[in-house]
């Protein structure tokens, strides 16, 4: 066995993370791959455009072998929460030897220099000025970078996936982890792109382009007709989300993660004239908050999360699905954590476990709001984990 760990949305599942998955195996003789994957919510502020069972169900087909879900703190944290919390799962296993990730550079020891020189600027006196001089942490670190580093360095980090990288190899040394990196190059549609490329589209443009009613076929292993009538929409979910936010003061809306210098007020002033979700970002964003963070952000105080439900690490492994070669996987695990597919079951394991499951129930009970045909609450309790034999 050769165990390898995968951290990603699958938002939805596409033929470049079949790519991923295969040259993993083929590149570092993987024989076994387990994915951390953001629930119901994801790291852009948004709605996972389908249920994360369903998008387990077809990383199982594809590929992996067993699907860990990354609690929703973390999934709405910033880049480096969510690469915490998710590669924290995978070092908790304790029977996974390398962690793939793609990336634009494909060289995993440049990586590894950027990290370092990542975890250099963020202590460095010029990082903080640029801060306080209104800078947004992402372009005072950039600053910063270019201040002592040569242009490999700097390039590095002008890239999504290089940098979502160096925050897992960081995650990894700050949890000393044995675990070791190894990195697949990025082909294809750009992340985040409107274009394609062959059998390649990013994420992004197939999710835009099912919410305009295209067939997508062309880019996914698979997609059932029926999927494409079963989709979740943040439009949905608006007038909830003003109306949470309408209801906070702010020193509630404060206690978010990553609310910080003030922030509160511009989001409780916002909050009372906006109409939508896109004039409430509009009013909220300031030069030193970029838009992907402030939906985190919105999305966050919409579920109740705290700045304390992301300082630690997850405290339980929910398992999601597996097959065969998963269920070997959790043989070989040393887990110093609960193990279980029950969430229910989960929240038994201790105080955090019981906060971290309270949340995840929560989100799943708002998340059912977002499909047009709206479902019940409590399905985080009672859907059962997708096992292939």
């Amino acid at each position: 066995m050769k165990i390898c760990g995968i951290v990603a949305e699958y938002n939805p599942f596409h033929n470049g993370h079949k790519y991923h998955i295969e040259k993993t195996k083929e590149l570092y003789g993987a024989t076994h791959i387990a994915a951390v994957m953001s629930g119901n919510f994801t790291q852009r502020g948004d709605v996972a455009v389908f249920d994360k069972y369903k998008r387990t169900e077809t990383a199982l087909k594809n590929g992996v072998d067993l699907v860990i879900e990354l609690p929703v703190p973390y999934a709405l944290g910033s880049a480096e929460q969510f690469a915490f919390g998710a590669v924290s799962a995978l070092h908790s296993l304790g029977c996974v030897e390398m962690i793939s990730f793609g990336s634009e550079c494909g060289d995993v020891e440049l990586l590894e220099e950027t990290a370092g020189a990542v975890m250099f600027a963020q202590q460095n006196e010029d990082f903080f000025t640029f801060m306080r001089h209104g800078d947004s942490f992402p372009a005072a670190l950039q600053k910063t970078i270019e201040k002592y580093y040569e242009n490999d360095i700097i390039d590095a980090l002008t890239e999504p996936n290089n940098t979502l990288a160096v925050e897992y190899i960081k995650a990894l040394g700050e949890l000393g982890s044995s675990i070791k990196p190894v990195t697949v190059k990025r082909i294809g549609a750009e992340h985040d792109s409107d274009g394609t490329n062959g059998k390649f589209a990013s994420a992004a443009h197939i999710r835009k382009s099912l919410a305009a009613g295209d067939d997508m076929s062309a880019f996914v292993p698979e997609f059932p007709e029926s999927s494409l009538n079963d989709t979740a929409k943040l439009a949905n979910l608006e007038t909830a989300i003003l109306a949470k936010l309408r209801t906070m003061s702010p020193e509630e809306l404060e206690k978010a993660p990553n609310v910080l210098m003030g922030l509160e007020n511009r989001i409780y002033k916002a909050a009372r004239v906006s109409a939508n979700l896109a004039e409430l970002y509009m009013l909220i964003k300031t030069k030193r908050y970029t838009m992907s963070r402030i939906r985190r952000i919105i999305m966050a105080e919409f579920i109740g999360i705290k700045k304390s439900d992301v300082k630690e690490k997850p405290p339980y492994i929910h398992i999601l699905g597996m097959n065969a070669k998963g269920k070997e996987i959790l043989a070989a695990a040393d887990c110093e954590l609960p193990v279980d597919t029950s969430l229910k079951s989960l929240s038994k394991k201790g105080l955090k476990a019981k906060r971290m499951a309270a949340l995840e129930s929560r989100a799943g009970d708002l998340y059912a709001l977002a499909f047009d045909k709206r479902r019940v609450c409590g399905l985080d309790n009672t859907s059962k984990p997708i096992i292939f034999n």
